[in-house]
């Protein structure tokens, strides 16, 4: 890119929470706020020269599709050039379709691809611990993407951001929530939603978290008449200042939209461009009665405010049941107890009954969540069975718990059997996971393969109304075994369309393609049963309505339609392949992937890369989406999980602990050569990885806890003209989710939780770090051990370039030391070869190289040519090693690894 445009990606591209275009000066006060004079008639908007001209949200809504843009100005006005940070905060359900930044009449606008051919791409070199472009959590509900860039002097810049997303309907309303949070007065702010709904909208409301009651009124402008709602908040900057003389904003939290439309018609049926959206959402029916059965967990681990709280909110949630409904509790530690063992009646008597032994019971032993589970399925089942009455009422099953199975079955595809076997599609299971130990993927899984939804529930101040929260949208049901019905040769590619209940306050959606010439047979049934009696109605098409909408909404009308079709099928398709595996699994991300890319969405498949746009190692910036159960950045920083205590130099003691470990070890070194220790073998096994500086491979992988090893490739600088480089890894990242451990390792630093400002140490201290089940003992300009309780132990080498070395640039070396205690499912690069396996040598011969000897190797039911040759094993001596006579396998280690090596290939080191 020229350097003359003065622009230059820094590239912090990250999610986090708030919308915010910020200056970020360089030098001047240690605030950034200048002084401002109370002589001052005009009131002085920049920060260090750098003032944000504009600042506006455009948010359109057609029929639950919301269509959101972030456009932002900023200019600077001193004569030197200046960092900016575009900052903005969007719902984790938003898909980000568009991003360009436009500077001095030139544009650099978003791509989006594949995530594995943006990430081979971008090749991020960099070692110094920045977070290469990820977008990351934020909150509960948000995601935060962020872009540093340098300004020119006397320039200016534009940024335009776009996301997506079908808003979803609970307890009665519809909620478009905009965060705001500029940081510095601007000259024009805007907030601007424009709603359209062909079936009228029935109330509107704004409110914004950060003006009193008495301003709101004046600065939020809304009004709605039939289809057509309007909301506006555009404050001047004497308006947004937080007082009479201050140069600081009071713009600083929630700004939330809400909505819902006329309910008078049964039918709500949109068609556009072949394609249609079905909105169910029938109301004046009356409540069925319902058989509900809570699952709590009182392992130990729920001491404290998090079993306080789950106690407020059940005693909260008894004395709201109706008197027809029926209920019973069951309670797991190690063993399980029910209170009743059978469903009772929720009469005053039993209520009160209830709330007592609810008060009354206590925390006891480790996690027997199978077996509460099915102590659970079996007291509904019974009912069903036993007597007809509770049959026609709606079952739900609802389980909390604050960690993984620990007792009876544990095993997690076992669980999933099991649970799915006994519920047999008779009613929902509702998982409900406290806090961040829990394995929330797990969770989700279960839930849904038995037709309920998983919801994390975070430990803080608010966990007992989070828990009241969940229960209020599904206290109600009014329909039980809704079916929406289309004509097969009609319509394809259809969401979702059985629902097993439908609870007052929310909302059923399907969308689907109509096939040509066909709408004027296009009709939708829907059947489900209610209280006392069957639900049916038949929905038609009024083409001329359609025809008004059309003239009315024009291009957006048909385009949202579409989209709103992708965006359920894509959601849909990426939760199903969460249950998959091989190519069923591999069927279902194809045909995720390739709707991501037709419609333009970056999904957890697909990445955004900024053409044009470098940093100062000439890589485009990329953007992600983060996974589903990543941790919130604040919520790492406020967690004080760590103990660190300084040590005296004292290398006999690690030193020491490393000797008791077997001589022989896996690993991997050097350019980069994986060395892999068979037991009951004289001779090691031995492969290279060729591949480019910048790709980040999978070495361990645990699938059973989560914890994983990945490392980054970096190139060797050639010390000579045409001579081949050389590729080492350069970077290291070591996670235990199940703790919140990161740890990122580079030869320069060592970083604790990079993700949320954790402490960073040089190679030049000594130090010991604990966290939780994981020890981190750092040796001075020698070494690193990482050792995870009921896990492995690992070392991590430092290499350092000195005089006469073959390398011209620092790297690290990976080594096992003890994997006995990882789960029998752990792979990757290492990880696979955590288990049995033997391999069989045979006609040793000379090879094309008549120095080194050639043989027939059978291993893992493949026949390969071998070729005998020495490595080294760098775990004791960092600087001159061991040599260590081994079998050479070819072409990337082809037939000893499972699959190809770029299977392995992943796009970020967490």
């Amino acid at each position: 890119m020229d350097g003359t445009m003065g622009l230059r990606a820094l590239l912090c591209v990250y999610l986090a929470s708030l919308l915010v275009l910020q200056a970020m000066p360089t030098q001047g006060s240690p605030t950034g706020r200048p002084k401002v004079s109370k002589k001052q008639q005009t009131v002085d908007t920049a920060v260090d020269g750098v003032t944000i001209r504009s600042l506006k949200v455009n948010c359109k809504v057609t029929s639950r599709f919301a269509h959101y843009v972030i456009t932002s100005q900023v200019v600077n006005s001193a004569d030197e050039a200046k960092e900016v940070a575009f900052d903005v905060e969007i719902p984790k359900t938003a898909f980000i379709s568009d991003f360009a930044i436009t500077a001095d009449g030139n544009a650099f606008i978003g791509n989006i691809k594949d995530k594995v051919s943006a990430w081979k791409q971008y090749r991020k070199a960099a070692i110094s611990g920045e977070n290469a472009g990820l977008v990351r959590a934020s909150g509960r509900a948000m995601e935060r993407f962020t872009i540093h860039l340098t300004i020119g002097p006397r320039s200016k810049a534009t940024f335009r951001l776009t996301y997506e997303e079908v808003l979803k309907r609970k307890l009665k309303q519809y909620d478009i929530v905009i965060k705001v949070k500029p940081k510095q007065l601007v000259h024009h702010f805007e907030i601007d939603v424009d709603i359209f709904e062909p079936r009228g909208i029935s109330k509107l409301d704004a409110q914004a978290s950060f003006l009193p009651k008495e301003l709101e009124s004046q600065l939020i402008k809304k009004s709605f008449s039939g289809k057509q709602g309007h909301v506006l908040f555009r404050p001047t900057v004497g308006q947004q200042q937080s007082c009479p003389t201050c140069s600081t904003s009071l713009l600083n939290g929630d700004f939330k939209v809400t909505y819902d439309v006329n309910r008078d018609q049964l039918c709500d049926l949109l068609v556009a461009n072949n394609h249609f959206a079905h909105f169910f959402a029938p109301q004046n029916l009356t409540n069925l009665n319902k058989n509900v059965v809570f699952v709590i967990d009182i392992s130990t681990s729920m001491e404290g405010q998090k079993v306080k709280q789950t106690k407020e909110a059940l005693l909260k949630i008894l004395g709201d049941m109706r008197p027809g409904d029926y209920f019973d509790l069951v309670l797991f530690g190690s063993e399980v107890q029910s209170w009743r063992g059978s469903l009772v009646q929720a009469s005053p008597t039993n209520l009160r009954a209830a709330q007592d032994f609810v008060r009354r019971f206590f925390l006891a032993g480790a996690t027997n969540l199978n077996g509460g589970l099915l102590r659970g399925i079996e007291i509904l089942n019974q009912a069903h069975g036993s007597l007809p009455k509770l049959s026609n009422h709606a079952s739900i099953l609802i389980m909390l718990t604050d960690g993984e199975p620990t007792e009876g079955v544990t095993d997690r595809s076992q669980i999933l059997k099991n649970v799915h076997s006994a519920i047999r599609g008779r009613f929902p299971l509702y998982n409900l996971g406290f806090g961040h130990n829990v394995d929330l993927n797990f969770l989700e899984i279960m839930s849904m393969e038995n037709n309920g939804q998983a919801q994390r529930i975070y430990e803080d101040h608010d966990a007992t109304q989070q828990l009241q929260g969940f229960y209020n949208q599904v206290a109600n049901p009014l329909l039980v075994d809704v079916a929406l019905l289309y004509p097969r040769d009609t319509v394809s590619a259809l969401t979702q369309h059985h629902h097993k209940q439908y609870y007052e306050g929310s909302e059923i959606v399907v969308a689907g393609r109509i096939e040509d010439h066909k709408l004027g047979t296009f009709k939708a049934d829907v059947l489900a049963r209610g209280e006392g009696r069957e639900f049916k109605t038949t929905c038609l098409v009024d083409e001329e309505e359609m025809k008004k909408l059309l003239q009315e909404r024009g291009h957006m009308l048909e385009n949202h339609v579409e989209r709103l079709w992708a965006y359920l099928t894509i959601q849909e398709l990426l939760a199903k392949r969460m249950r998959l595996e091989g190519k069923e699994k591999a069927d279902v991300t194809a045909k995720a992937l390739q709707m991501s890319l037709a419609y333009q969405f970056v999904t957890p498949l697909t990445s955004m890369t900024i053409r044009g746009m470098t940093d100062e190692d000439g890589l485009e910036p990329v953007i992600d989406k983060p996974p589903e159960d990543s941790l919130p950045l604040e919520m790492l920083g406020h967690k004080k999980m760590f103990v660190l205590s300084a040590l005296r130099p004292s290398p006999s003691r690690s030193s020491s602990n490393i000797q008791q470990l077997p001589n022989q070890v896996t690993g991997v070194d050097t350019d980069p050569h994986f060395l892999i220790h068979v037991p009951q073998k004289e001779d090691p096994l031995c492969f290279n990885i060729n591949e480019e500086p910048g790709v980040v491979l999978s070495l361990v992988q645990d699938p059973d806890t989560g914890f994983s090893v990945n490392g980054q490739l970096i190139g060797n600088k050639a010390s000579s003209p045409g001579q081949q480089e050389g590729t080492y890894f350069g970077r290291l990242g070591i996670a235990n989710p199940a703790t919140g451990f990161q740890l990122e390792v580079t030869p320069q630093n060592i970083t604790l939780n990079p993700g949320s400002g954790g402490p960073v140490f040089s190679w030049r201290d000594q130090a010991s770090l604990r966290q939780h089940e994981v020890v981190v003992t750092i040796n001075r300009r020698r070494n690193l051990v990482v050792s995870v309780e009921d896990g492995g132990t690992f070392e991590v080498v430092l290499h350092r370039v000195w005089k006469g070395s073959f390398v011209h640039q620092d790297f690290l070396g990976f080594y096992v030391l003890d994997s006995h205690r990882m789960s029998a499912r752990t792979h990757g690069l290492l990880g696979q070869f955590f288990h049995p396996f033997d391999y069989k040598v045979s006609d040793p011969h000379p090879g094309s190289d008549p120095t080194k000897t050639d043989a027939t190797m059978v291993v893992k039911s493949h026949q390969l040519t071998v070729t005998r040759g020495l490595q080294k094993d760098y775990s004791k001596d960092p600087r001159h090693g061991a040599e260590v006579t081994c079998w050479f396998v070819h072409n990337n280690g082809a037939g000893l690894i499972d699959g190809v090596y770029t299977d392995y290939i992943v796009p970020d080191i967490f």
